[in-house]
């Protein structure tokens, strides 16, 4: 007879993410908004759109977050892979 936690008792609640995984994925949502607005700037460029002060300042500012959700991306999966790096070196 299985106990809860023990190996072989079924799952009660799923797992849920760990820290890093929550941390990745939002970063991760925050990069797509940041292509979407980049996007959407060319777009709006090159169809002739003319942009007014506050949306030229919305569109810095959001430019701001994605390039600084990318380089945190970066340092993370960096980070993660020296990790794991050093831990196979230990093995």
């Amino acid at each position: 007879e299985g106990h809860r936690g023990s190996p072989l008792a079924p799952a009660a609640v799923a797992e849920a993410p760990s820290p890093f995984a929550r941390i990745l994925r939002g970063l991760g949502r925050e990069v797509d908004r940041g292509e979407a607005l980049v996007r959407r700037a060319v777009g709006g460029a090159t169809g002739g759109k003319e942009l007014g002060n506050v949306e030229l300042i919305a569109l810095q500012a959001g430019v701001y977050r994605y390039s600084e959700a990318v380089d945190l991306s970066a340092k993370l999966v960096d980070r993660a892979a020296n990790g794991v790096k050093t831990v196979l070196q230990g093995q």
